[in-house]
């Protein structure tokens, strides 16, 4: 049995039916890694003695008959900007390089009181600022479909973890496509859930407006069984809504007959690769071959999208790095004679160049009059942006886009053309100005290389994209194993 390329649900069962142990899976995933992981690098630290302990927990649970948890011994990897408790969490960055944090975010404990097994922390851009997984001070994380590209990004290293079958699961987080991207780019399932559905408490802030958590899989089904566990309300999250739900598992049926799917006219004008446009269309044929209505739809402020999302993000960016000084935790500089110079050289050596820039262009949009007029802007035409998709999910229930404009390019292009690595976050950028949800998931191939459907939906109505994505991978038959 090749227990690395089972599923999530199916580890689970085979575990419960005593047809494996959770040692035994974790002991072969842990071999795949020290396998791949020496060229692949989607991995930051790597969790062996924790795991161990706690599938000793899982099998002592099925030796004794008790209650299985939803995840029990399920391998899971996470994106080493959610904190867990006595293991190093580095976001990717220098300034962090030793931080050991005394608590586990919010998702991290849901995983745990769920019998979910914790492998180790995946690679990152650098504080999740990027989309190509080579920014980080740990190194670049490369694609396994193609060793010479990158995985995207931020979330680079738990879609490369997932694909090549090193974890089953993963957590990452979206700021502005960082799920989305990186799954499209690696032929998996990424879900962005609605703002305010998963708890960000013990996330490291990059956007606080914009930042959610939310999960990785090689089909909809696993994606949507770590989704169900990490949802709800949260007493340390204020943003971390009560929303009425059932399981998202259960709403998976494949029937999507009568479903009302638009189709917008803005997004698919947009410049694009010819093949990766092709493949939407195809999918959007599936749809109605699967019953559901296809129509085309006008989104009038779409191509305002990127420009207020660039104004509020580096803003955001600029705030939330401003506490990295040297002063209270994380990297300090050595050789100092002033409370100026301390901050300034920890900073410059703390951050990289991507971050920096970030960083550079939030203090003066926030700090010059010119600037702050561009940034009140921005937040009246985000409410512009979400009124034209309010007015579409009154008729539908859901959108389809391409999620990226591109394939994945190689690694080192970003340097030479940066404005196509931050323009393959165009079609994703929206659901999180909006607050809505949205997902990624394999739509074809072209010349070996992954092309994602983005299917959004209106806010808390994630069973509505699921469901979508559950039909249409159960026609194409794609998942995450070409």
């Amino acid at each position: 049995m090749d227990i690395t390329s089972l599923t999530a649900m199916e580890i689970r069962e085979k575990i419960a039916n005593k047809e494996i142990s959770a040692q035994e899976v974790i002991k072969a995933h842990l071999d795949r890694i020290k396998e791949l992981d020496g060229d692949l690098n989607a991995f930051i630290t790597i969790t062996e003695e924790e795991a161990f302990e706690a599938a000793k927990r899982v099998d002592e649970k099925v030796k004794n008959g008790e209650k299985l948890g939803k995840l029990a011994g399920i391998p899971i990897g996470v994106k080493d900007n959610i904190v867990t408790k006595d293991i190093r969490t580095t976001a990717g960055s220098k300034m962090l390089e030793n931080f050991i944090p005394p608590y586990d975010a919010t998702v991290i404990k849901r995983i745990k009181e769920e019998d979910g097994i914790i492998l180790g922390k995946t690679n990152l851009d650098e504080f999740a600022g990027s989309y190509s997984t080579e920014s980080s001070y740990f190194g670049v994380t490369k694609n396994p479909i193609d060793r010479e590209r990158v995985p995207g990004g931020s979330s680079g290293g738990s879609t490369a973890a997932v694909r090549a079958q090193e974890v089953a699961l993963a957590l990452g987080s979206d700021t502005g496509g960082s799920n989305r991207q990186p799954a499209s780019y690696c032929g998996i399932v990424g879900i962005k859930p609605s703002y305010g559905l998963v708890s960000r408490h013990g996330l490291i802030p990059l956007s606080n407006s914009l930042d959610v958590v939310g999960s990785f899989a090689r089909n909809v089904t696993d994606a949507s069984l770590l989704l169900d566990v990490i949802a709800g309300r949260d007493e340390k999250d204020p943003t971390a809504m009560d929303i009425e739900r059932g399981s998202y598992l259960e709403g998976l049926t494949g029937d999507i007959k009568g479903m009302k799917v638009a189709l917008p006219k803005e997004y698919m004008n947009m410049p694009m690769d010819a093949r990766v446009k092709e493949k939407v269309l195809q999918a959007a044929k599936v749809f109605e071959k699967l019953g559901a209505h296809v129509e085309e739809v006008s989104l009038p402020h779409a191509k305002y999208a990127w420009a207020t999302y660039y104004l509020i993000v580096v803003s955001e960016i600029s705030s939330a790095m401003a506490k990295y000084d040297g002063v209270s935790y994380g990297h300090r500089t050595e050789d100092y004679e002033s409370l100026d110079e301390l901050f300034i050289k920890s900073r410059t050596e703390g951050l990289g160049e991507e971050i920096k820039r970030s960083i550079m262009a939030g203090t003066y949009i926030l700090s010059t009059e010119e600037g702050r007029k561009y940034y009140e802007k921005a937040f009246r035409v985000r409410a512009l942006l979400k009124e034209d998709f309010d007015r579409v999910f009154e008729k539908y229930d859901v959108i389809l886009t391409p999620t990226t404009p591109n394939l994945p390019f190689k690694i080192g292009e970003s340097v030479k053309n940066p404005t196509e690595m931050y323009g393959s976050g165009i079609f994703c950028i929206p659901a999180n100005v909006v607050g809505l949800c949205a997902l990624s998931v394999p739509c074809g191939y072209v010349h070996g290389l992954p092309v994602g459907l983005q299917i959004m939906g209106d806010r808390f109505k994630e069973a509505n994209i699921l469901k979508a994505a559950y039909a249409f991978e159960g026609e194409l038959s794609l998942g995450g194993d070409k």
